[in-house]
């Protein structure tokens, strides 16, 4: 079986099968999702962020190397998403949710279970991928939320909210146990490491619960150019900035398949909240979702073979 084929059966088929049971189960029963977010946001995602750091071997160098390339792509994405939507003229509002539709990812409970599931024997890939989420959790309750609330000239309470978040306090406490060379007792290691590993199906479970709530109106021109946007422009961009910043192995692989995830329902959440087309947030959301079929089939293809 070549390489393609086993990615579609390992990696890709496992995380759309979850992401449907999800969307079965909500239909049939009504999840509660509000219970769901919380437990991911609260304790499998700390948890699963703590082990990993925790358990993680990356040095200061490659750490720099994430961080050079999370801010050189993120940056082009904005520049990128503000072009496109002026030159498409587009009003503030359907503007701010567009650029946040490009510019911020699912690296929660769509990055990290994929990310487990491709590096399963690389710890050093799923690391990476955590310094991912919590970028993007920067990114969101900074240049995210500034883009909804700048629309109307609100108020911003952008760190409140991310400095609420329990991921950043877990990888910071895995850092400095994994520095100072700490043993955890197996009595609280056990319950930790058993709580991460119940991450992957809950977090697409939940996702799937979420999706199952939208709906998709129409194919309109911004909808069109959110979908090229993340998922096509996205891991073109990131290509160019692995190239330049000479990244390689395992480190440019996760980088560029973390550049393919679909759009982050937090953009559809903000849209919602300050009034910015959330209909057209939400179908961003659920269309980059389904395509991503594809597009991160084909990416974590490429990455396997672009950066052996």
């Amino acid at each position: 079986m070549d390489v393609l084929s086993l990615i579609i059966l390992n990696v890709i088929l496992p995380v759309f099968l979850l992401i449907g049971a999800g969307a079965v189960l909500h239909l049939k029963y009504a999840l509660d999702l509000t219970t769901l977010a919380k437990l991911n946001t609260y304790l499998l995602m700390p948890a699963l962020s703590f082990v990993n750091v925790y358990e993680s071997s990356m040095s200061a160098d490659t750490l720099l190397h994430v961080l050079s390339f999370l801010v050189v792509q993120s940056a082009a994405l904005m520049l990128v998403s503000t072009a496109i939507s002026r030159a498409a003229k587009f009003e503030p509002g359907l503007s701010a949710t567009f650029k946040n539709s490009v510019v911020l990812i699912n690296s929660g409970n769509f990055g990290l279970p994929v990310s487990q599931l491709v590096f399963q024997q690389n710890p050093l890939g799923l690391s990476i991928q955590i310094i991912v989420m919590i970028f993007q959790n920067l990114l969101t309750y900074t240049y995210g939320l500034y883009n909804s609330v700048s629309v109307n000239n609100r108020g911003l309470q952008a760190m409140k909210v991310f400095l609420r978040n329990p991921v950043i306090y877990a990888f910071v406490a895995g850092l400095l146990l994994h520095l100072l060379s700490v043993d955890i007792p197996q009595s609280i290691w056990t319950p930790i490491d058993n709580t991460a590993d119940a991450f992957l199906a809950v977090a697409l479970v939940t996702l799937g619960a979420q999706s199952a709530s939208l709906k998709l109106i129409r194919f309109s021109l911004p909808l069109t150019l959110s979908i090229l946007g993340r998922l096509v422009v996205s891991p073109a961009i990131a290509i160019l900035v692995i190239t330049a910043l000479s990244l390689e192995g395992t480190t440019a692989q996760a980088l560029f398949i973390a550049s393919s995830f679909p759009t982050s329902r937090n953009s559809s959440l903000f849209a919602l909240e300050y009034g910015n087309h959330p209909d057209y947030a939400a179908q961003a959301v659920l269309m980059s979702t389904v395509f991503s079929i594809v597009t991160v089939t084909v990416v974590v293809y490429s990455a396997k073979l672009l950066f052996p």
